[in-house]
């Protein structure tokens, strides 16, 4: 049962009196998420800035589902919407401090703006953030990485806000980041992160980030509905070729469902052609998954995260 089915979009309202931030209700996500698919949301709340995160956390009943919404860049949102309620870091989050040897940046910072930044202030180390689309925290969140570096390998402080509106700030290491992954709660927000970097050439940074955008380019369908990688590669000791790889050994290559296609340009990327459902994209992916576990005895990890309600009269293939 949702929050809408118990709760009046006025009962919420009067709960969240105080809010300065936006609440808003039924909000369909189809037209701003990557793959351009996904249900409504029942509830999207906004919150202005830190305090009113806080507000908003301690405000609400602890039973009350929560999920954190980013910038969708690595999530397949189902046709079903999501239940509950969606926070989202926007304006307020976004703020970037200048310290000597690294940056502070807010949760909802790019990615990409951060690593221009970072260039602008002749920062080296932060590069490969141009490559990955995305939030600063959601990059925390998944340890997210490219070109042999990582969240891991720069973040010196990330701070959180838990569920029931306590901040709290962790070390890299107590945020326990490994490949693809952190430790972190997942009902946690975090709402801001001290980013290391080392003085180095700006010209040089400058190359390194062109190099980074011009490969991606080449070798990524980023100008297509996708939503990144699909699948995390497998632990060398279990295989030594990269999800991509096997995905072309199995006939994966070009493989439609629906308006869903695997990518012709990076096998590892799911394609909305553009008619596509969620639950075409999903399909497809478990396609491939069953795929290269029947042929290869591997069983490949989402990276994708998959959230929200299937419609009532679908099921997974």
């Amino acid at each position: 049962m949702t929050i809408k089915h118990v709760f009046t979009q006025t009962a919420i309202q009067n709960l969240l009196s105080n809010l300065q931030g936006k609440c808003l209700f039924n909000v369909p996500i189809h037209k701003k998420s990557w793959f351009r698919v996904g249900g409504n949301l029942d509830v999207l709340i906004q919150p202005a800035n830190e305090k009113d995160l806080i507000y908003l956390l301690q405000s609400i009943p602890a039973d009350w589902p929560i999920f954190i919404l980013g910038a969708t860049s690595n999530l397949l949102i189902r046709d079903g919407g999501i239940a509950g309620i969606c926070i989202q870091l926007r304006k307020g989050f976004n703020d970037i401090v200048v310290e000597e040897d690294g940056l502070v940046v807010g949760a909802a910072c790019l990615d990409s703006t951060v690593a221009e930044q970072a260039a602008y202030y002749g920062f080296s180390g932060l590069e490969f953030l141009t490559g990955i689309p995305g939030t600063i925290g959601g990059a925390i969140k998944m340890n997210a990485g490219a070109h042999g570096s990582d969240m891991a390998s720069i973040l010196d402080w990330v701070e959180i806000v838990t569920k029931d509106g306590n901040l709290i700030r962790l070390s890299s290491a107590q945020a326990g980041l490994s490949y693809r992954h952190s430790s972190l709660p997942p009902d946690v927000i975090i709402v801001k992160a001290r980013l290391k970097g080392i003085i180095g050439d700006k010209a040089e940074i400058q190359k390194t980030m062109s190099r980074i955008k011009a490969r991606r380019e080449q070798t990524q369908p980023i100008r297509s509905r996708t939503g990144g990688s699909t699948f995390r590669n497998p632990e060398a000791s279990l295989s030594p070729y990269k999800a991509w790889q096997l995905i072309d050994m199995v006939n994966g290559r070009g493989l439609k469902i629906g308006g869903a296609q695997v990518s012709e340009k990076h096998c590892n990327f799911l394609i909305n052609t553009g008619n596509a459902t969620a639950l075409d994209i999903e399909n497809l992916g478990e396609e491939i998954h069953k795929r290269v576990l029947n042929h290869f005895g591997i069983n490949l990890l989402w990276e994708i995260k998959r959230v929200g309600r299937l419609q009532s009269y679908e099921r997974i293939n």
